[in-house]
């Protein structure tokens, strides 16, 4: 068994979700810390990314995608290797809008796998986990490629 990389899994999973997915790099995610099953991404303050022009309050879409990409690095870093994986279901709760000119990070922890299936827990907040902007949980299909459906050989 390797032990895990800190250092090299995060620069390789924070240019990964940049080179594979645009809308990130549009948005500006970035991971900035990583172990096996959990990842913390932090959506920089964009003028851009405003929902509500009079509150200066970011808008739901960009911490919907933030919490997202969190969740599904979290899938590849409990995953461990490349395996395609796509979001089945996703809730998020909102608790309060983000603060104006405020950074919004997120953490996931992928906390339980199957056969097919990943289980997660996110969090988006500033600065403080116990004081959150939204909670989400969400579920993972992980590949399984190679498998035919319906039909018997």
């Amino acid at each position: 068994m390797t032990a895990f990389d800190r250092d090299r899994v995060l620069a390789l999973m924070d240019q990964g979700f940049r080179q594979m997915v645009p809308h990130n790099a549009e948005l500006g995610l970035r991971m900035i810390d990583c172990a096996p099953g959990m990842a913390v991404l932090v959506l920089p303050w964009n003028e851009r990314l405003i929902g509500n022009p009079e509150k200066r309050v970011l808008h739901g879409g960009a911490i919907t995608t933030l919490v997202d990409a969190c969740c599904g690095a979290s899938v590849f870093l409990r995953l461990g290797n490349p395996t395609p994986i796509a979001t089945l279901d996703l809730r998020i709760d909102y608790l309060k809008p983000a603060t104006p000119d405020r950074d919004v990070v997120a953490r996931a922890e992928c906390y339980h796998k199957t056969k097919n299936v990943a289980f997660v827990r996110a969090v988006a907040c500033h600065d403080d986990r116990s004081d959150p902007i939204a909670s989400a949980a969400a579920t993972f299909m992980l590949s399984t490629k190679g498998k035919s459906v319906g039909h018997r050989t």
